[in-house]
């Protein structure tokens, strides 16, 4: 089963990291098929996972696009069926491997998903803290991805990670709630993972409050009844939101010279705050340094939290659900990739257009596979041989990289074949040797036939047309772009 299996740890290069791949190192038993490390600094050090014991590494890079980012990159870099995601800030336990194995064997179809089970330990010398008892809710937590094992399946069907929510915070849940959308079952295992809490200053408990942007992402997105689903506690937004409106009353009653009034909105202001404040200050030490933090940031929470909430509302007007990346995008070669010298057989008059390079290269870095297909029918006229056409495809290789797939039809318009344009056996041919559903494929080509072709084959066809495309198969394109930059940059923005 672990032969099945990749685990995923995104990571800003935190020293934790440290102590979870020793314990993985460590770890008695199989191994999974691989560890991908991915980096989401935007820039340092290269990192030294290299350790015996550990499965093979592979480390990638997201260059600082954020834990949703981060995690798509390294499920859609995976090449096995299941996808098993820890924090870079966790320690599994010892048996954590053999565990896995007995969590995920044997699971039906329906389930598409495994949760970990969670422990924080608090200190067993003192009361914990404000910011220790909010870490410790990870325990009882539903569907984070500090240790959460998902079919590679599942989250190519959703589209994997919303990466419109920014932190690490309601992005597990949102993929939660969509996959469970789709009919699947979510599970817990058996397999723990020890949560320390990190170090972190004073002010933490304010910064957390842009937090309250995402919540109303999520209710846009799953509705008003999205914290029953997902098992999130609403918290104390509409405390804040009246201890906000009171300081705010009165600022405003005191400006237009009414006193009396403005003392009794400043009274409630200061009892909301108090009692906000004790509520914190209470189960904790109460030492100094925890009640005066308490107090100063006590002060802070209401109206930021506010704030947050209300630039959430009117960010997120309109948005619709995520659909992701796609997981393939199938270029047409002459014309969209290349100059067009028609019936070219000689590798030396390939020439990329621009900015080809730097659009496949985008693509690859998010872990989108890339591919061609492409009439030749020169082949069938008699006018090119199929050699020629290998060599020049890969010429093309050696100007802009790599392909995961590649398609060409040898025949001729009247051959009645299936796979020449706009027909969609190219398509269909190269979904099927990457095992990549059509209706999660893009097809950029700058004819007519090419969107047709991926119409054909449930796909979705961008057109970027060239001098020389007709009037009217513009026009009858369900989707255009100026330029292939444009093409790609829409479907790297999930536009597509």
């Amino acid at each position: 089963m672990l032969a099945q299996v990749t685990v995923v740890v995104p990571t800003i290069g935190r020293p934790s990291l440290d102590a979870l791949l020793d314990e993985l190192a460590a770890a008695p038993g199989p191994r999974p098929a691989e560890l991908i490390l991915v980096d989401d600094r935007p820039a340092g050090q290269p990192l030294q996972p290299d350790r015996p014991g550990l499965p093979p590494v592979r480390v990638v890079r997201t260059g600082g696009g954020g834990p949703a980012r981060a995690r798509n990159l390294g499920w859609r870099s995976a090449r096995t069926g299941w996808i098993a995601f820890l924090d870079d800030d966790v320690v599994p336990d010892r048996d954590w491997y053999s565990r896995l194995e007995v969590d995920l064997a044997g699971l039906p179809a329906g389930v598409a998903g495994s949760q970990g089970r969670v422990r924080v330990p608090l200190p067993e010398h003192r009361r914990p803290t404000d910011w220790e008892r909010g870490t410790a809710g990870l325990a009882t937590s539903s569907w984070i991805t500090a240790d959460l094992a998902y079919r590679r399946a599942a989250l190519a069907a959703v589209g994997g990670f919303d990466e419109r929510f920014p932190r690490a915070f309601r992005e597990d849940s949102d993929l939660a709630l969509r996959v469970m959308d789709t009919g699947s079952r979510l599970v817990r295992g058996e397999r723990w993972i020890t949560h320390p809490v990190r170090p972190a200053d004073r002010w933490v408990s304010v910064r957390v409050q842009a937090g309250n942007a995402d919540d109303v992402l999520m209710r846009r997105l799953h509705g008003p009844d999205w914290r029953d689903r997902a098992d999130a506690a609403l918290g104390r937004r509409p405390q804040h939101t009246a201890v906000t409106a009171a300081a705010l009353a009165a600022v405003g009653l005191a400006a237009a010279g009414r006193p009396r009034a403005a003392l009794a909105a400043a009274a409630a202001w200061v009892a909301g705050t108090g009692e906000f404040a004790w509520r914190r200050i209470a189960p904790g030490p109460r030492d100094r340094a925890e009640v005066t933090t308490m107090l100063a940031t006590s002060a802070l929470i209401p109206p930021l939290a506010t704030w947050h909430w209300l630039k959430g509302v009117v960010r997120h007007v309109g948005v619709r659900r995520w659909r992701g990346l796609p997981d393939l995008v199938l270029f047409d070669r002459d014309g969209t990739l290349v100059h067009d010298y028609p019936y070219n057989g000689d590798p030396e008059w390939v020439r990329p257009v621009d900015g080809a390079r730097e659009a496949l290269d985008a693509l690859r870095a998010r872990g989108v596979k890339v591919g061609v297909v492409s009439n030749q029918s020169g082949v069938a006229r008699g006018l090119i041989t199929t050699d020629q056409v290998d060599a020049c495809m890969k010429r093309l290789d050696e100007l802009v990289g790599p392909f995961d797939t590649v398609q060409y039809c040898p025949h001729g318009p009247d051959d009645g074949c299936d796979c020449r344009k706009p027909a969609p056996g190219m398509v269909t041919a190269a979904c099927a040797e990457l095992g990549i559903d059509p209706a999660r494929c893009v097809v950029i080509g700058d004819i007519g036939a090419d969107v047709e072709a991926a119409a054909a084959a449930g796909a979705v066809g961008i057109m970027v047309p060239t001098p020389v495309t007709r009037r009217e198969e513009v026009e009858a394109a369900p989707q255009r772009a100026e330029d292939l930059a444009e093409a790609v940059g829409r479907v790297l923005a999930g536009a597509w």
